[in-house]
């Protein structure tokens, strides 16, 4: 996959239009977690050190519904983007129209203008040529830099490519250098580590990877249905009768390919599905009546982390267990240390593996962190994402 990227654009006296992903957590008017800002600021910084370049910004911030809802107004997170960016940002107060049309005319060289929240339009989400048409007249140049919503085809993600010449920013860049070859030619070993609560979000990723992978781990709420297509025991663990035909069909492909598969072999249990609950050790693979299996024990670890610490390339989607409770966070950390101690390249996407890796102060030690959830999971489920096709040479 060759993308068209900004480095290979003309941006000497142009008006750059920029997509980026500013959906970042807000807390009283105030921006939470910037990372996604930082993210965007590589790209941003490089067309800004343009000669005569100027930089429209469209991002979208919450589900305002087509409405606008000043609610989700990306007034809050202009401030901080000014901040990190060490330069004046001019607000927008609103996406399209003639006032817009008059800030855009006055732009300078060097200036930058965030627009108001493209979600504020019904259009942006059904990919409305109309609106699509109306923010192309405001550029040159149109790059996209956001890979958290690369998975839509909306009118800033994919519509606006057929009325500018479409190219990749940084970010979704990098994405695409650290994902693609996953799916395409991974380094060998290859070990995937797939977790979360459900089979059914989950199913067609490891049906994908399991046509490249050496090894799969299945960890998380999901691994129980597994374990009990398998004849096992699980107690009250979560367990999805609508999947357990699609479990056994996808054990049976990993058997058929040569693809271990690794399942809990002992569990960190509790008697109520509650952050104070009491940690229940199991040491075996059946878990007795009266328990949830929460997270995955000792055993389960080092099993993990044999094969891992092996490997040349390691993708992670999903926690082990519900990290987000101290007591049962233990099977994730000590996953998320190996990843981090191993020397293969490393790929962690989704929300919560890379919650988790923040959590654990790991970030640093990973190859590659996704800032897309469900884009990182599209793509690795080997998804045409709609966004990143619009900008292939």
């Amino acid at each position: 996959m060759v993308l068209n990227t900004v480095r290979d654009a003309d941006l000497k006296d142009k008006k750059v239009l920029i997509r980026v992903d500013f959906n970042v957590p807000l807390k009283e008017g105030k921006v939470t977690d910037d990372t996604r800002i930082r993210s965007a600021l590589p790209t941003i910084q490089y067309i800004l050190d343009q000669p005569g370049a100027s930089v429209i910004v469209m991002s979208h911030l919450g589900r305002p519904k087509g409405q606008k809802n000043m609610e989700f107004s990306l007034s809050p997170v202009c401030k901080r983007f000014e901040e990190l960016l060490g330069r004046p940002v001019k607000m927008a107060k609103d996406v399209i129209g003639p006032e817009v049309e008059k800030e855009v005319a006055e732009l300078k060289a060097g200036e930058v203008l965030l627009l108001e929240n493209v979600r504020f339009y019904p259009d942006e989400e059904k990919n409305n040529p109309e609106f699509a048409k109306a923010l192309a007249a405001f550029g040159d140049v149109y790059v996209n830099d956001a890979f958290g919503t690369a998975h839509r085809a909306h009118a800033t993600t994919e519509g606006l490519s057929h009325y500018l010449k479409a190219y990749a920013g940084f970010l979704i860049e990098k994405e695409v250098k650290f994902m693609a070859p996953l799916l395409e030619k991974p380094e060998k070993p290859f070990v995937a580590i797939i977790g979360g609560s459900k089979v059914s979000t989950k199913i067609t990723v490891l049906e994908s990877l399991v046509r490249t992978c050496d090894t799969i781990v299945i960890g998380g709420g999901m691994a129980y249905t597994f374990l009990k297509v398998q004849g096992h025991a699980i107690g009250n663990s979560l367990f999805e009768a609508d999947f357990e035909e699609t479990a056994k069909q996808f054990l049976a492909t990993a058997s058929k390919k040569g693809v271990k598969v690794i399942l809990p072999v002992d569990h960190v249990c509790a008697k109520e599905f509650a952050e104070n609950a009491e940690p229940v050790l199991v040491d075996a693979t059946d878990i007795p009546e009266g328990l949830i299996g929460m997270d995955i024990g000792p055993k389960t670890v080092e099993l993990i982390k044999k094969d891992v610490l092996a490997a040349k390339s390691v993708v992670w989607n999903g926690p082990m267990g519900v990290f987000e409770f101290a007591a049962f966070a233990k099977g994730t950390e000590e996953v998320a240390k190996a990843l981090a101690d191993s020397g293969a390249t490393s790929v962690v996407g989704g929300g919560d593996s890379v919650a988790a890796i923040n959590k654990f102060g790991l970030a640093d030690k990973i190859s590659h962190v996704s800032t897309g959830g469900g884009a990182s999971l599209e793509f690795l489920e080997g998804r045409v994402l709609p966004g990143i096709k619009a900008l292939e040479k």
